[in-house]
């Protein structure tokens, strides 16, 4: 069953309207009557999860900006402003600190989801690229929007982050003073993160546009990672992923309000409640959780060159994904051998997370190194290497019998 594919107005005015703008018509397609695998796990809601949250940090950010100053001798008290003179302000400023870093967290598990599940194989790789550059978006405006309360981690993480472009030959100064707006972090700088932080939500709101487009051009990959063949392979939208979407989104928004309530600072910095100070730097200055994995990376290559050349490359390798993984079988449900070295990724990746939350010294500079080659490793060798040792599992005929457990009668041979 996949639903009525076309729209039919049911009232004058209705048609009228369709005839000159066919939004209704377009809504029903896309959201209604649109056919999805039907068996589609609750890993699948948090691309709704996601768009919910760009759409509620759009919303508190505008309110933010109405009561933030962008000077740096105001910024400071704008935000202790926000906090304790705006009515509901500090409700507003946690809920959109919090919200990046579940907006992070969402995004994680969806990109380990298309992992697992093989997303990012034919016919999806526009698809897959649409979505790394949404995260690269997100990761520039989430850094953007932790150097706006003016703290000291603030400021010095802006210091510490830009500086990184003057390692790039010929260009580099150039750039970093661009950047900057002058030879130092200042108040150009902080004017230009706080346009470009208002800015940027709403390119990411354009790319999301275009990734939901391209879904709807391929369809949506499902856990056995066969394409739908009949209509007994499919769903439609509504109402059967509108209520898992809607329940997968209350469980989600019940553990942010949860952490939104009890423990709104957790995972803040003690000393980015301190005002910046340009001439006292902080004992350690430590990012954000989410970028801590690629700044383990960063820190564990003594050339800075070489260093950050390989953060980038650690996010822009993700877009080659699709050309390194040639395995005709994309659910990791039917890897076997895949599905031990993702885990194995996953582990690398927690571990470079807890490398980059500590000083670089000891063994977690050896700790560092050891897990940057094995995160490389897995792009680079292991998958580009497993289809011509592996041997997957039977695949199921269709999604109709992976639903009732039935797989075929030969394997898929690599």
């Amino acid at each position: 069953m996949s639903g009525q594919p076309i729209y039919v107005p049911k009232s004058a005015l209705a048609r009228w309207f369709e005839s000159r703008l066919p939004l209704l018509g377009f809504v029903h397609h896309s959201f209604v009557a649109f056919p999805n695998p039907r068996n589609l796990n609750y890993w699948w809601t948090f691309g709704g999860i996601l768009s919910f949250m760009l759409g509620f940090q759009i919303v508190t950010g505008v309110v933010l900006a109405m009561h933030y100053v962008p000077d740096s001798k105001l910024a400071f008290v704008s935000v202790e402003h926000i906090m304790r003179d705006v009515n509901y302000g500090w409700l507003l400023r946690y809920a959109h600190s919090n919200g990046a870093s579940m907006m992070f967290f969402a995004v994680y598990i969806h990109m380990l989801r298309g992992l697992y599940y093989g997303s990012y194989k034919a016919p999806r790789e526009v698809l897959w690229i649409l979505g790394l550059i949404i995260y690269l978006l997100m990761m520039a405006t989430g850094f953007l929007g932790y150097t706006l309360p003016w703290g000291q981690m603030s400021f010095w993480g802006a210091t510490v982050i830009t500086s990184l472009f003057g390692a790039i030959p010929v260009v580099g100064g150039a750039l970093t003073t661009w950047l900057w707006g002058g030879y130092a972090v200042n108040d150009a700088t902080l004017n230009r993160f706080y346009a470009l932080h208002y800015l940027l939500p709403f390119m990411i709101a354009g790319v999301v546009v275009l990734h939901i487009w391209a879904l709807h051009v391929t369809g949506s990959n499902n856990p056995a990672g066969i394409e739908k063949k009949t209509d007994k392979d499919t769903l439609p939208f509504h109402p059967y992923f509108t209520m898992k979407d809607a329940f997968g989104l209350v469980v989600f928004l019940t553990f942010f309000a949860w952490f939104l309530f009890y423990i709104p600072n957790y995972l803040g910095d003690a000393d980015n409640y301190i005002e910046a100070n340009p001439l006292q730097t902080p004992s350690e200055i430590v990012p954000e959780w989410y970028y801590l994995p690629y700044y383990a990376i960063l820190r564990s290559i003594p050339s800075k060159l070489t260093g950050v050349i390989a953060l980038f490359a650690a996010i822009l390798i993700f877009a080659f994904l699709p050309w390194l993984d040639r395995s005709p079988v994309k659910s990791a449900v039917y890897r076997p051998l895949y599905r031990i070295f993702f885990w194995i990724f996953v582990a690398v990746v927690l571990g470079l997370g807890y490398v980059g939350a500590n000083r670089p010294e000891g063994n977690f500079v050896i700790a560092g190194r050891i897990l940057t080659i094995c995160y490389f490793a897995f792009f680079l060798v292991v998958l580009p290497l497993l289809p011509f040792i592996e041997k997957p599992r039977p695949l199921p005929a269709s999604i109709a019998d992976a639903v009732l457990g039935k797989t075929a009668q030969s394997g898929l041979k690599t």
